[in-house]
């Protein structure tokens, strides 16, 4: 049966986050169409992976012999966040806007899981793996909007799980979160209701499509 890594970064807990609440209902689906199958769950926020430290990066570029005792502590770190994500026949990321980008504990696992020659380089590791990301945002970054320059999650994880590791990335977007607390965005609600529906709708559809796609 297929594995599921399941990966939150909200700081904020269970239905009080929008990407929590969007990834459990992606999960819940999948889970229902994978009763045997396996998810590895990495809850950033609760458990933060280290940041990314000169042992742990020169290491990847030393042969085993040749590394400090140092190193391969840090480096052994790294392999185990690797072997998840190549070990996963999809992945499901709850990845909020924290100012304008993503939030540091997702970064550190991201430069943790790069590693040029095995994840990244001619022929990535998990190429080929389809991830689903769900990019909350208090505002709207969309196409159009006052804001649109500003929007660099989006832009930055493509370049990173499509450029670079080679993943078939595809986005599940809960927008203007922040309008039922905010009264400026009070004229906003509605959209904001629209929008919380449909990443719902979306995550249940694109569990099922998935989960139908990886059973085919």
């Amino acid at each position: 049966m297929a594995t599921l890594l399941h990966i939150d970064s909200s700081v904020f807990p269970g239905e009080a986050s929008s990407s929590r609440s969007v990834t459990a209902a992606f999960r819940e689906t999948w889970e229902e169409q994978h009763p045997q199958g396996t998810v590895i769950y990495r809850d950033l926020a609760a458990n933060p992976v280290p940041h990314i430290t000169a042992d742990a990066w020169s290491a990847g570029y030393a042969a085993p012999s040749e590394r400090t005792p140092e190193q391969s502590a840090a480096f052994a770190a790294r392999v185990k966040l690797i072997e998840e994500l190549e070990r996963a026949d999809a992945v499901l990321i709850g990845a909020p806007m924290y100012n304008y980008a993503i939030p540091s504990t997702l970064k550190a696992w991201l430069d943790n899981v790069l590693l040029l020659g095995r994840t990244a380089g001619e022929t990535p590791s998990a190429q080929g793996t389809p991830v689903i990301v769900v990019a909350s945002r208090g505002g709207s970054y969309a196409p159009g909007t006052p804001r649109e320059g500003y929007e660099f999650v989006q832009n930055y994880l493509e370049a990173v799980f499509t450029g670079t590791l080679g993943l078939d990335l595809d986005f599940i977007v809960p927008e203007l979160t922040m309008a039922p607390r905010n009264p400026a965005m009070s004229e906003l609600v509605s959209l904001y209701e629209a929008s919380r529906r449909r990443a719902f709708e979306d995550a249940t559809t694109k569990a099922k499509e998935l989960a139908e796609r990886l059973a085919a």
